[in-house]
């Protein structure tokens, strides 16, 4: 019994301390790199998800924007006579909008125009009564959409009451907004892969003193009035 109890009150060996401590360090350091790969996986599955909630605030400003579009008039120096400000191609768009992204009071003027091989710019300037292409030329554009390019396209009434998309709108010479304005986002690399489309109808399309013209600039006969988004 003096054998054994003496036995017991030795403790652990230095060779049995060594070895635990070896175990404990071994499965700490599978521990840290398990939790190494979780951490980078989690930071860049939260990157990813911060870039896409980005380009989506980014994408709904510019769709209530368009919502917004006012049918701004102004003297056309050429032709003395009112015109509607809002000019558009498959690249680029201008308009005025009762939405301001500082949240500024009184008609902001946008324009949206798709560089080839580097993103969709933004450029914004004060409406005032006149025509606003000259203060959106003097102020400085913003990357808007770096890895996107845009194509615009506008929806307009045909005198059947047929609707049809269209590649341009001059609004000068049509005196009116289109009914909607479809905008295609593509992704410039092939590591981003989320297409976003934009489908903004304008229902305020039409100014109430100005009259708007039956024959559009491509020869397709236009007309418009405040039609439900539903119903495009």
């Amino acid at each position: 019994m003096e054998m054994f109890a003496s036995r017991t009150q030795r403790g652990f060996t230095l060779i049995e301390i060594m070895l635990s401590l070896a175990l404990t360090a071994l499965l700490l350091s599978l521990l840290s790199g398990g939790m190494y790969a979780v951490m980078n996986d989690w930071e860049r599955d939260t990157d990813v998800l911060d870039d896409r909630l980005d380009e989506t605030i980014t994408i709904l400003q510019v769709e209530r924007a368009l919502k917004g579009a006012f049918p701004h008039s102004y003297r056309d120096d050429t032709t003395l006579g009112r015109a509607i400000y809002f000019q558009g191609d498959d690249e680029s768009l201008s308009w005025v909008s009762t939405v301001s992204p500082q949240r500024s009071g009184g008609l902001m003027a946008w324009h949206l125009k798709s560089q080839s091989g580097e993103g969709v710019f933004l450029t914004l300037a004060p409406a005032m009564s006149d025509n606003p292409d000259e203060r959106l030329s003097n102020a400085e554009p913003i990357v808007l959409l770096e890895n996107y390019e845009a194509t615009f396209s506008y929806l307009y009434e045909d005198l059947d009451f047929s609707k049809q998309w269209r590649d341009d709108w001059a609004g000068e010479e049509l005196n009116a907004l289109p009914l909607a304005v479809h905008i295609l986002l593509t992704p410039i690399d092939n590591d981003n892969t989320q297409i976003f489309e934009v489908v903004a109808n304008i229902a305020a399309n039409t100014h109430r003193s100005i009259r708007a013209t039956t024959n559009g600039s491509s020869g397709a006969p236009v007309t418009t009035r405040n039609t439900p988004f539903g119903e495009l």
